[in-house]
C-alpha cells in the first residue's frame, strides 16, 4: 500500500521525520519497504498484513499514526451540496439484487449534467505519488475515494445501461464481458457480475466493462457502491487471472459503515468537480450495521501473556485511542469494550492484549523477563496420533510430510475414495501450475517418497504419514476433511495388514477389527487378489493391499510394495486411552499348520473366519502363509496355506489336543467349501 505523506497530512499535523513515523509503523506492523520522492511530495509503501484491511487506505493509516502518536485525527462526513433536482433517482434507474448472500450491500446515486474533463492539478498529483494514471475527472475520483477509504466504487454511464437497469446476478454459461482493459473475458455460472437488460456490464467487484465505461461524452453518471462476498470475488478474480485495485481489497473485509460513506464521498467531489445535479434519494439494497459481540478484557491477562504490568489507565487509553468503546470496568478488573466497524480483526480477548502490546510498544517487553506456561491438556486426537507414531516408528517406518497439493495425475489411482462419478477438487493456483488437485489419498504423494528415496540409494524405505486428505461432497461447497494415516512399506500385504493390527493392539480394539473383501478393486494401484478393507466396530477403517506390478513399474519401483490407509475417526472413537496391563502367557504353545485345496472361489477370509469358529477355546491364533496354484493340482483350484497356534493358559497343552481341533478345522471347511488335504 502506496500512501502520500501530503495527504496523510490533510487529516493529521505530521511532526515528526517521515525515518521516525515509518519505524514506528514497521513496530507496530506496517513494515516499511520504501520512501520515493515524487515531485515534491513522498510515496511511503508500506506492507498491509491481510488481516489488517482497514489500513488499505490513507484514512486507516491516518488512524493507525494517531493511534501509535497519541495525535487526533481530523476527517469528515461528507453532504453533497444538493442542488435543487426534480428528478428523483428510482425514476432514472431501477436495481435488482438476485445474488443478496453475495452482494449484501448495494447503494446507487445518479448525477445528472455532469461535465467530463480533466481533473484539477491537486487530484492528478495524489494520484501520480501512488503510481496511478489520471484518466478523467469521474474516473479520478472514483479512484481518489478508493484509496482514502478503501471502499471501491465504479461509475457508470447511465446513458449506455440498456433500459437504465442493474442487475446483480451470477453469470450464466457462455456471457463474455469486455472489461475496461480492453481484454474479453468468458464468464462461468459461478461468477457474479453486474448485468444491465442485455447482459453482464461489470465484474463485481473485480473490473468494470468497457461498453458502460465513463468517456468525455458522458452526462449521466450512476455511482455504485456496494459491499461483495470476499470469496466470490477472489474466486473470480483467480479464475480468470484478473486483478484490480478493487479485487484486492474485496477479498479482505470490508468496513461495513464505509459502502454509503464513500458512495456520498464520491458525489460530494462530482458536484465540486464536475457540476451537474443529483437525483433526490438514493437506491439502496441491503445494508445494516454488523452486530458486533463485546469483548471482555482481564487486566490479569495482560499480565500473564505479556510478562509486564500496564497501568488499567493507560489500557483504557490505549482502547480509546483505537476507537473501542466501553470500558466498563469491574472490581475484579474485567473490562468491556466493543470494536469499531473497521477492525474486523478484533474478536477475541487476545486480540485486545495484542493491540496492548503493540501500541504500549514491544520495547517495554524485558527479553529476560519470565512468562508463565501452563500445560493444556492433550485432545483424544492428538494422544490417538502420538500413539500411531510411536507404533509405526517402532515397526522401522520413517514419518514423512507432503504436500496437500498434488498434480492430477497422482489423485487418479484413488477412485476408490471418492464418489460415483466424481472428481478430485481442483484448484486453480497462481503460484503452483502442476499441482492444481487436492490430495484425496496420502499413499500417492508416500509412492512419490519411496521412489524419490529409491533414486537415491535407498530402495527399500518405508514411511507413513497422518494428515488430512480432501473429499468432494454433492451436498455442501466445502469438502470432506478427514484425517488419514497411510503408510507406503516394503514387503507384501501381510505387513501393511499388520502395520493395522499393531496400532489397533496400540488401542486396545483389536476385538473389533474385522476384514473384507471385495469383488471390486479397492483402489486401482492395488492388485484386487491381494488387498481388502479393514473395519473397526463395524464402521470403513481403511484399506491395505499389494501395489500392482504395472503401478510399479510406472513409478519406476524396483522392489515389491505394499500400502495401508487409515481415517483416523473410527480410531479416535473406540480407542483405550488408558494403558491396559496383559499378562504374557506362561504356557508354551503349540504350532501347527494346514494346507486346503479349495476352489478358487474360495477366498482366505472365509476360511481364516470358519477356522475361528471350530477351533474352539484352545485356538489363540490363524495365520495366512502362502497361495499356490498349478502343478498337481486341478485347474480352478488353489492351497491355501495357513499356520495356527493353541494355548491352554492354565496348563501345558499336549498334542492330541490340538490335533483333535485342527481335524475340526478340517471338517467344518470340508463341509463348507469343500475342502480337502493337500496331498
Amino acid at each position: 500500500m502506496i500512501v502520500s505523506w501530503n495527504w496523510l497530512s490533510e487529516y493529521l499535523r505530521l511532526e515528526m521525520p517521515v525515518d521516525q513515523l515509518t519505524e514506528k509503523l514497521a513496530l507496530s506492523g506496517l513494515n516499511h519497504e520504501s520512501t520515493d520522492d515524487v515531485g515534491g511530495d513522498l510515496a511511503i509503501d508500506l506492507e498491509v498484513t491481510s488481516n489488517r484491511p482497514d489500513c488499505l487506505n490513507h484514512l486507516g493509516i491516518a488512524r493507525e499514526i494517531g493511534v501509535l502518536f497519541d495525535l487526533p485525527v481530523k476527517w469528515h462526513d461528507p453532504q453533497p451540496k444538493l442542488i435543487k433536482s426534480a428528478k428523483l433517482v428510482t425514476s432514472l434507474t431501477q436495481v435488482e439484487n438476485l445474488e443478496p448472500a453475495l452482494c449484501s450491500h448495494f447503494t446507487a446515486r445518479v448525477v445528472t449534467g455532469a461535465s467530463v474533463k480533466e481533473s484539477p492539478w491537486w487530484l492528478r498529483k495524489r494520484l501520480e505519488t501512488l503510481g496511478v494514471r489520471p484518466i478523467s475527472n469521474i474516473v479520478d475520483i472514483t479512484n481518489y475515494v478508493l484509496f482514502e477509504s478503501g471502499q471501491p466504487l465504479h461509475a457508470y454511464d447511465l446513458s449506455k445501461l440498456t433500459e437504465n437497469r442493474l442487475v446483480v446476478r451470477k453469470a450464466i454459461a457462455g456471457e463474455e464481458l469486455v472489461a475496461i482493459n480492453g481484454k474479453t473475458y468468458k464468464l462461468q455460472p459461478n461468477m457474479l457480475v453486474i448485468a444491465d437488460a442485455k447482459g453482464p456490464v461489470g465484474l463485481a467487484g473485480v473490473m468494470g466493462g468497457l461498453e458502460t465505461e465513463i468517456t468525455s461524452g458522458s452526462q449521466d453518471i450512476l455511482i455504485e457502491s456496494a459491499r461483495f462476498d470476499s470469496i466470490s470475488v477472489r474466486n473470480t478474480s483467480r479464475e480468470l487471472g484478473l486483478f484490480s485495485p478493487s479485487s484486492h481489497r474485496f477479498e479482505r473485509p470490508m468496513d461495513p459503515e464505509k459502502t454509503d460513506w464513500a458512495s456520498r464521498r464520491c458525489v460530494e467531489l462530482i458536484l465540486d468537480l464536475a457540476g451537474g445535479e443529483l437525483a433526490e434519494g438514493v437506491i439502496e439494497l441491503g445494508g445494516g450495521k454488523r452486530q458486533r459481540q463485546p469483548i471482555a478484557l482481564r487486566l490479569s491477562q495482560i499480565e500473564r501473556v505479556l510478562g509486564i504490568s500496564v497501568p488499567q489507565s493507560t489500557v483504557t487509553e490505549i482502547m480509546n485511542r483505537l476507537g473501542l468503546q466501553g470500558g466498563d470496568t469491574t472490581d475484579v478488573g474485567v473490562s468491556t469494550w466493543a470494536a469499531p466497524s473497521w477492525r474486523s480483526d478484533l474478536d477475541r480477548e487476545i486480540d485486545l492484549i495484542e493491540e496492548v502490546a503493540r501500541v504500549y510498544g514491544y520495547e517495554h517487553i524485558p527479553e529476560d523477563k519470565p512468562v508463565p506456561l501452563a500445560i493444556a491438556s492433550r485432545s483424544r486426537r492428538e494422544r490417538v496420533e502420538t500413539g500411531i507414531r510411536e507404533t509405526l516408528t517402532g515397526q522401522g517406518l520413517y514419518e514423512a510430510v507432503t504436500y496437500s497439493l498434488i498434480s492430477e495425475e497422482l489423485s487418479k489411482p484413488i477412485h476408490g475414495d471418492l464418489m460415483e462419478g466424481a472428481v478430485p477438487i481442483r484448484l486453480e493456483h497462481s503460484s503452483r501450475k502442476k499441482e492444481t488437485t487436492l490430495r484425496p489419498s496420502l499413499a500417492p504423494s508416500l509412492i512419490e517418497v519411496r521412489a524419490y528415496n529409491q533414486s537415491h540409494g535407498s530402495d527399500n524405505v518405508s514411511v507413513f504419514e497422518i494428515a488430512h486428505v480432501y473429499l468432494p461432497r454433492t451436498d455442501q461447497d466445502l469438502p470432506h476433511e478427514p484425517v488419514r494415516v497411510s503408510a507406503v512399506c516394503g514387503g507384501d500385504w501381510r505387513i501393511a495388514k499388520g502395520l493395522a493390527e499393531a496400532v489397533a493392539s496400540r488401542f486396545q480394539v483389536q476385538g473389533l477389527l474385522e476384514t473384507r473383501l471385495r469383488t471390486s478393486p479397492v483402489w486401482s494401484i492395488l492388485d484386487p487378489l491381494a488387498s481388502a478393507e479393514l473395519y473397526l466396530g463395524g464402521r470403513r477403517w481403511g484399506v491395505f493391499g499389494n501395489m500392482t506390478k504395472e503401478a510399479q513399474q510406472a513409478k519406476g519401483l524396483r522392489l515389491p510394495c505394499a500400502i495401508l490407509e487409515l481415517d483416523l475417526a473410527p480410531l479416535i472413537d473406540q480407542a483405550q486411552l488408558q494403558p491396559q496391563y496383559r499378562k504374557l502367557p506362561d504356557q508354551p504353545g503349540v504350532t501347527r499348520d494346514l494346507s486346503l485345496v479349495v476352489p478358487d472361489s474360495v477366498r482366505w477370509a472365509d476360511i481364516a473366519q470358519v477356522a475361528r469358529q471350530s477351533g474352539g477355546p484352545l485356538l489363540e491364533n490363524v495365520e495366512f502363509l502362502d497361495t499356490f496354484r498349478g502343478g498337481n493340482l486341478a485347474a480352478g483350484t488353489q492351497s491355501l496355506h495357513f499356520g495356527m497356534t493353541f494355548r491352554n493358559a492354565e496348563r501345558t497343552l499336549s498334542g492330541e489336543e490340538a490335533d483333535q481341533a485342527v481335524g475340526e478345522i478340517i471338517r467344518s471347511c470340508s463341509e463348507s467349501f469343500g475342502a480337502t488335504l493337500r496331498s
